[in-house]
C-alpha cells in the first residue's frame, strides 16, 4: 500500500472546511511545533491538524530504515516506544471530562486511532525513538469481555485489525490508516513491531464456525469455577504426589509420560459438535444427541497448581489432535507430552493459518518485526516455522520474545530480544546492584528490555521516589547492553497502570478491578502533565547514540561495576574492546535524599563533565572523583582508562 500516507493526507485535507469551527482539543505535545504559549492543551480544526501533521512527515527527508539482511539484529540498536494504540492516542477531545466511547460530531473518536498515532510520531522522533512496539491491534472478541472495550489479547481474528482503531470521518477504513501509520514511521526512520498471540483466541473467534476442530469443547451447562461453583470448570487439580512427579519430570525435560489430569476432568471435554450457532456473544455447539457444548476459557497453565480462576475472554487453540489428549492441561498446551507432540498429530490446517499471519502483515503493511506473546509455550516446530516463513519474506525481520529469562535458548530459537527481568528488580537498589554485577560476569546472549515498567506492571512513577525514580532508571538503563524500552506514558510521569498482571499485591489488585484498567476499558494518558521529562529522554538518548558501539556490546569484558563510598550510588563503566573510548554512568538510587560518594575510576582525566547537565566532577586528594547527586539523579561521563584485555564475543 505504497503512498498510503499521501492518499490519507489528501482525503483528510478535503474535509478541512466541513470541520471549520469544531473545538477539538489535543495535548500540545502532539502539535509540531509545540504551542509557543506553553499551553498544555490546544484547540484545533481536527482535519487541519491531521493534515498538517502528515504534511510535516511527508516533507521530512525520507529516513527509511536501512535494510541490513541481518535477521533482525538491528534490534540491538533499538530505542523502543511501546504503544497501546487505543490508549496512547486517546484524549478527551470535547473537554467534557472523560474519554467517550461514542463518536463525536463529524465522526471523530476519543479513543486512540492510527491517525492520531501518526501525528504523535514527530514527538517520538524528537525523543530519539527509532522503533514502535504495538500491543495487539487486531480484531477483539466480545464473549467474556472484562471491560467496555475488551482485552487486545482476546483476538477474534488475527488477520483483521480492530475497527475502533480507525477514524470514521474519512471513510477510508482502519487498514488505510494502519498502512499510512507504518509508512509514516518508516519515513521518519522508525521500524514497527507488532505483537501477536498464537496459542489462544477469543471464545467467539471467527475461526470457530469454519474450524470447530481447532477448539476444545465442554458441556454448555458446566459453570466456570468460582466461590459459588467451587467444582466448576477450571485448571485440573493434582495431588501432592502427582505434582511432585510432574515437577521432577519437567525439570529433567522428560516428557515421555507426563501425568494426565484425572478421568473426571478429562470427561468434561466433548467431541467436536456437528453444528455451531451464535447466541449473543457466545458460540454454542450442537451435538448429534441434541446436547449443547461451549468453548471453555483458558487458565494459567504453569505451574499446574496455579489457583487463578479461568480466564473468561480467551480459550486455548487445539494445536495437536489426539483422542487421548483431547483436553486442556499443562501437558497439552505448554509442556507437550511427547506422545502428543508428533508430526502426525499436528493440527495442520491451524498451523498453516498461524504460520501465515506474520507474512500477511509483512506483505500488506511492511511491518519490521513481531513480539510473540508466550512464544516459549509454542511447539518448537511451529515456532521455527513461524520464524523461517517470516525471514523468507524479509531477511531483516526481527523476533522478540515475552520471556522473563535472559538465556541463550532465546538466541538459538531465532529471537533478537527478550523482555528479561530488569523491570522486576530495578525498584529495589540491592537487586539492581545484583543485576549490574551479573552484567560484569556474564556475556549477554540476547538483548533484554531495559525498562522499569511494562504494560503489566506498576508504573515507575508509582514506585517509591515517583518521578525521581523514573528519571534515575532512564539514565541507569540507557547504557546497558540492552534495548532501551520506553513504555507509553513513562516520560509523562503516568502513575495509573495499564494492567495488574505482574508485581501487584492482592490488595492492589482488589482496588483496581479489571473493568477500571486501560487494558480493558477506555482511558487516556496524562499528556497534559507539567512534570513530563521528554526533553531529558531526548538528551539521554542522544548521548546513548554517541556511544552506540560500546552500549550494544554484550561482552562482560566491556562492562564493569565500580564500588563507591556510599552504597546508594551505583557506578558502572562501559569501554570499547580496543580501550580507545570509555564512559561512566553514576546514579543515586535514593530518590528521597541526596548522596555524596567517592569513586576511583582510574581515569586519565582529573575533571569529568556530566554530559547530561554539564556539571564538573573533580578528583579529591585521595585521587577519587567526588560525586554529588540529587535524589534519583544520574550522570554520564566520558573518560579514558588504561587499556583492558578483551576477548572476542560472539552471541
Amino acid at each position: 500500500m505504497i503512498n498510503a500516507l499521501q492518499t490519507l493526507r489528501d482525503r483528510v485535507a478535503e474535509m478541512e472546511e466541513q470541520f471549520a469551527g469544531h473545538e477539538y482539543r489535543v495535548p500540545s505535545l502532539w502539535v509540531n511545533p509545540v504551542s509557543p504559549e506553553g499551553d498544555r492543551v490546544v484547540t484545533v480544526n481536527p482535519a487541519a491538524f491531521f493534515r498538517a501533521g502528515m504534511d510535516a512527515i511527508l516533507s521530512h527527508e525520507d529516513e527509511a530504515p536501512e535494510m541490513l539482511g541481518s535477521a533482525g539484529e538491528w534490534t540491538k540498536d533499538a530505542v523502543v516506544y511501546n504503544m497501546f494504540t487505543r490508549l496512547t492516542s486517546a484524549w478527551d477531545h470535547d473537554g467534557d471530562g472523560r474519554v467517550g466511547l461514542d463518536d463525536l460530531a463529524g465522526g471523530l473518536r476519543e479513543t486512540g486511532t492510527f491517525l492520531k498515532s501518526i501525528v504523535q510520531l514527530p514527538y517520538l522522533k524528537k525523543m530519539g525513538v527509532n522503533t514502535i512496539h504495538l500491543l495487539p491491534v487486531t480484531a477483539i472478541g466480545s464473549d467474556g469481555n472484562k471491560g467496555s472495550l475488551g482485552s487486545p489479547y482476546a483476538i477474534r481474528n488475527p488477520y483483521k485489525l480492530d475497527e475502533r482503531l480507525g477514524e470514521p470521518f474519512h471513510e477510508q477504513g482502519v487498514e488505510a490508516e494502519f498502512a499510512a501509520f507504518v509508512e509514516a514511521a518508516h519515513r521518519l526512520g522508525m521500524r514497527v513491531v507488532m505483537e501477536f498471540v498464537f496459542r489462544t483466541a477469543s471464545k467467539d473467534s471467527e475461526w470457530i464456525l469454519d474450524h470447530p476442530n481447532w477448539f476444545y469443547w465442554i458441556d454448555a451447562d458446566i459453570p466456570d469455577r468460582s466461590e459459588e461453583h467451587p467444582d466448576g470448570y477450571g485448571n485440573p487439580r493434582f495431588s501432592e504426589e502427582e505434582l511432585q512427579v510432574i515437577n521432577q519430570r519437567v525439570r529433567r525435560n522428560d516428557h515421555a509420560a507426563l501425568p494426565p489430569p484425572g478421568m473426571a476432568y478429562r470427561n468434561l471435554f466433548k467431541d467436536m459438535p456437528l453444528e455451531i450457532v451464535q447466541e449473543g456473544d457466545r458460540m454454542i455447539g450442537l451435538m448429534e444427541d441434541g446436547s449443547r457444548v461451549r468453548i471453555p476459557g483458558a487458565f494459567a497453565d504453569w505451574p499446574p497448581d496455579d489457583v487463578q480462576p479461568p480466564w473468561n475472554d480467551v480459550t486455548y487453540l487445539k494445536l495437536y489432535e489426539h483422542h487421548s489428549f483431547d483436553y486442556i492441561a499443562y501437558n497439552t498446551i505448554r509442556i507437550y507430552d511427547s506422545r502428543l507432540a508428533q508430526i502426525e498429530n499436528e493440527n495442520r490446517g491451524l498451523w498453516n493459518t498461524i504460520i501465515n499471519i506474520i507474512p500477511h502483515y509483512q506483505k500488506n503493511f511492511s511491518i519490521d518485526g513481531v513480539m510473540i506473546d508466550m512464544g516459549h509455550a509454542l511447539p518448537r516446530r511451529l515456532k521455527q516455522s513461524i520464524v523461517d516463513r517470516a525471514r523468507k519474506v524479509d531477511p531483516d525481520f526481527a523476533f522478540w520474545e515475552e520471556n522473563f529469562a535472559i538465556s541463550a535458548r532465546s538466541r538459538q530459537e531465532g529471537y533478537n530480544a527478550s523482555v528479561g527481568y530488569l523491570w522486576s528488580d530495578e525498584h529495589i537498589p540491592e537487586k539492581l546492584r545484583e543485576f549490574l554485577k551479573m552484567l560484569e560476569t556474564t556475556d549477554i546472549p540476547v538483548p533484554f528490555f531495559a525498562t522499569p515498567e511494562t504494560h503489566n506492571t506498576p508504573r515507575a512513577a508509582q514506585r517509591d521516589g515517583g518521578l525521581a525514580f523514573s528519571r534515575m532508571t532512564l539514565v541507569a538503563n540507557a547504557f546497558l547492553p540492552a534495548v532501551l524500552f520506553l513504555h507509553q506514558g513513562y516520560e509523562l510521569g503516568e502513575t495509573f497502570p495499564v494492567n495488574t498482571g505482574l508485581g501487584f499485591t492482592t490488595e492492589e489488585i482488589a482496588q483496581l478491578p479489571s473493568h477500571t484498567l486501560p487494558l480493558f476499558s477506555e482511558s487516556a494518558l496524562c499528556w497534559n502533565s507539567e512534570e513530563e521529562f521528554s526533553d531529558l529522554v531526548a538528551r539521554v538518548v542522544a548521548i546513548r547514540r554517541q556511544w552506540q558501539d560500546i552500549v550494544t556490546n554484550p561482552s562482560q569484558q566491556c562492562f564493569k561495576l565500580f564500588e563507591t563510598t556510599d552504597p546508594r550510588v551505583l557506578c558502572y563503566v562501559r569501554q570499547s574492546p580496543d580501550g580507545a573510548r570509555a564512559m561512566a554512568v553514576a546514579v543515586n538510587t535514593d530518590c528521597a535524599q541526596p548522596a555524596k560518594a567517592d569513586v576511583w575510576l582510574n581515569a586519565e582525566y582529573d575533571i569529568l563533565t556530566d554530559e547530561i547537565g554539564g556539571t564538573e566532577v573533580q578528583k579529591n586528594d585521595q585521587d577519587a572523583f567526588v560525586l554529588d547527586l540529587q535524589p534519583g539523579q544520574g550522570m554520564v561521563f566520558e573518560l579514558r582508562m588504561p587499556k583492558l584485555e578483551f576477548e572476542e564475543f560472539t552471541p
